[in-house]
């Protein structure tokens, strides 16, 4: 049998790394933007566009989709091909995939400022996007197992079982989410409700976190650190571990994103119970690389690619600790809705998915060029300002978390709340959220000073697109001896290893999701609660449209604290015409569940003209183009068959008269604005965004009211 002579194709490589640096300093930008957002809301110029509820979903879809994921596929292509000794199956189907990735892309940065958003977080793309990201997906999949197929290494590594575990969950998981009912070409409704939808979401969210920026990144550390360490990994049996362990209590742990709330209480301890376990698969693959430089400790003093390496395989451990700690319900309670929770999270996004990334450009493009690091002083440079902005970033926004938390929930002596106003917390936490995006600025300039060191790198060496390779042909047949255990075998068979990362991950699944979503009685409902008028739903679609959802949740917890200040806790059957939930995942402002009827109208026409008219020292930028733009009633009618279709118990026949009625409604809001002198015309958007407002928790109200 002689040697095949074949090609790996670093051009697709190539690609997605220079994808990855420009979109990761476009998403990066964005996010400095936001964070200025929050202490000087004149940031967003007066611009409907780039307001902190619509660019806030642009800068999370940018780093996670555009910069994580294109240096995922990065990854992915340069290490696939090594490991499998083939050039990837088609490069058709990778030209393809490349393209296809960026104009979507490209379409989230147009369609999130245009306010073309579900408002499920990290899901916020409409429908003819989500139809596009399948298509995509479905082709790196091709891309991928038709590589698989003629590879010419019949063992398969275990970087290569995280890269299927990722393709087949994130599958799953991109679809589940996504079941909506259009009503426009860029306008649907989630075809799950409240508390349904909730949970529907945040197992999707949080394994959102697990398959996208966590399973493939343990498949490129697996691979990329023992090549820079020059270095075996440290344990295949704990890897066998990590990874069955990992992506089968992974799928479990999303209900304690909703602890307290209207969530049943045994999918709730479920969430709790599997958080607490997933310490120990996250710990043995942080433990596995960390072992792995065991031998090589003088090379991370001198080497700042390892250096990237350790400080993010760190970072890995700390959020992996962190957030099964999270989960507990104690600490849960006074980190949920805080910025404790945006520190947590932003560890693993820069320390790890950031870090990791850096160490992988610098590695892989001076090697596709043929060519040394252009300047390891300026590597270093990065390394250490990037530190530092992990460091300025997260310690001000624990302090924030804690410092806010702890307002909310003081009493005085006379058992009365000690600060009343949310406002209060809001102002006491600023210096914190400055600090915070002096860290993000460090952490940018650090990867600009990156973009300008490969970019000379690159121009000082020359790409090979075409990189000669030579392997022994596939072998037709093969013995397996004694000491192959099953899943040795196992390893050289993809399909059945892509079924069984199906089965586990759909075991935790269906458990979860499947009696929510069918047994009535997990979902009681309520007599008082009724479908929103065709002005309110009308309005609910503009606060959607606004990002309002990103400052401001609608779930009021079982806590004295919060009862006392807004008003009587949630219950799950006044959630059940909500397509989508809104209960919201950070508080910049207050709860708005039990908003309605709190103020008149005219506070809250003012309060949208000029937040701090009504609110001095208010963080919340103005909304004046609610008052001249006119509100859009030609989709009243497909709007209310839509829901009705969705099981909301309008009357049949009723889409021929809801503009009507949204007329009326709309003419008495603006004849009681008048009373207060405020002239404005019935059809504008801030009448509808003032009826659905008006609408928050009134049903509550009026149930508790008839029950007395």
């Amino acid at each position: 049998m002689q040697p095949e002579n074949f090609y790996y194709d670093n051009k697709i490589v190539r690609n997605f790394g220079i994808a990855t640096v420009i979109w990761g300093i476009i998403g990066m930008t964005v996010g400095l933007i936001v964070a200025i957002q929050l202490y000087h809301p004149a940031a967003n110029m007066g611009n409907q566009y780039t307001t902190y509820g619509r660019i806030r979903p642009l800068h999370t879809n940018a780093v996670i989709f555009a910069f994580v994921g294109n240096a995922i596929f990065m990854g992915v292509y340069y290490s696939l091909q090594r490991l499998l000794k083939a050039r990837m199956f088609s490069d058709v189907l990778s030209q393809i995939h490349f393209w296809g990735w960026q104009l979507i892309i490209l379409s989230a940065v147009i369609t999130l400022p245009l306010g073309f958003t579900t408002s499920h977080e990290y899901a916020e793309l409409e429908w003819p996007i989500d139809i596009a990201i399948t298509v995509i997906w479905v082709v790196f999949g091709w891309n991928m197992f038709g590589t698989i197929f003629k590879r010419r290494e019949r063992h398969l590594y275990v970087a290569i079982w995280f890269y299927i575990a990722t393709f087949v969950t994130i599958a799953v998981l991109h679809i589940v989410n996504s079941f909506e009912l259009p009503v426009s070409s860029f306008k649907s409704y989630m075809v799950y409700a409240g508390v349904q939808d909730a949970l529907v979401q945040w197992w999707y969210g949080h394994n959102a976190v697990a398959f996208f920026l966590t399973t493939p990144y343990l498949g490129m550390m697996y691979y990329f650190l023992p090549k820079m360490a020059n270095r075996p990994i440290y344990s295949y049996k704990l890897s066998i571990l990590h990874f069955w362990a990992l992506i089968f209590i992974y799928i479990w742990a999303g209900p304690h994103h909703l602890l307290y709330t209207t969530l049943p209480g045994w999918a709730q301890s479920l969430g709790v119970a599997f958080s607490i376990m997933l310490i120990a698969p996250s710990w043995g693959g942080m433990i596995n690389g960390l072992l792995t430089l065991r031998g090589a400790w003088d090379k991370v003093r001198d080497d700042v690619i390892l250096k990237f390496m350790v400080v993010g395989l760190t970072a890995y451990g700390m959020a992996t600790f962190e957030g099964p700690m999270l989960s507990l319900k104690q600490v849960n309670s006074i980190a949920h809705f805080s910025d404790w929770i945006i520190a947590h999270v932003h560890v693993g996004a820069l320390g790890w998915n950031g870090f990791l990334t850096f160490a992988i450009l610098y590695w892989l493009i001076p090697r596709i060029y043929k060519t040394e690091l252009f300047s390891k002083k300026m590597a270093s440079f990065h390394f250490w300002i990037g530190t530092l902005g992990i460091l300025f970033y997260a310690i001000p926004m624990y302090w924030a978390g804690f410092t806010q938390s702890l307002m909310l929930k003081e009493f005085t002596p006379e058992g009365m709340l000690k600060y009343p106003n949310f406002l209060e917390s809001t102002l006491q936490i600023l210096p914190m959220h400055m600090m915070r995006s002096a860290g993000g600025a460090m952490y940018l300039l650090g990867v600009i000073v990156m973009a300008y060191n490969l970019t000379r790198t690159a121009l000082q060496g020359k790409l090979v697109a075409n990189e000669a390779a030579q392997a022994m042909p596939l072998a037709p047949a093969y013995t397996i001896v004694k000491e192959n255990k099953w899943h040795r075998r196992l390893e050289r068979k993809p399909i059945q290893m892509l079924i069984a990362a199906l089965l586990v991950i759909l075991v935790g699944t269906f458990i979860e999701l499947m009696p929510t979503l069918t047994i009535s009685s997990n979902i009681p409902t309520i007599v008082a609660v009724k479908p929103y008028t065709p002005l309110e739903l009308q309005g609910r679609d503009l606060y959607i449209r606004e990002g309002c959802v990103n400052c401001h949740s609608q779930t009021v917890r079982p806590f004295r604290s919060e009862t006392e200040r807004y008003g009587e806790y949630s219950k799950a059957g006044e959630f059940v015409y909500d397509h989508p939930f809104l209960w919201g995942s950070k508080r910049t402002g207050p709860d708005l569940a039990r908003e309605g009827q709190k103020y008149g109208n005219a506070w809250h026409y003012n309060h949208l003209m000029d937040p701090r008219l009504m609110s001095p020292g208010s963080i919340m930028p103005e909304y004046s183009w609610l008052i001249t733009q006119t509100l859009d009633t030609s989709l009243t009618r497909r709007k209310i068959n839509a829901m009705r279709a969705l099981g909301v118990p309008y009357a049949p026949g009723y889409e021929n008269e809801a503009n009507a009625d949204l007329n009326k409604q709309a003419k008495e809001i603006a004849a009681n604005l008048n009373v207060d002198h405020i002239k404005v015309n019935s059809n504008k958007e801030i009448i509808a965004i003032i009826a659905y407002i008006q609408r928050l928790g009134t049903d509550v109200k009026a149930n508790k009211t008839a029950n007395k």
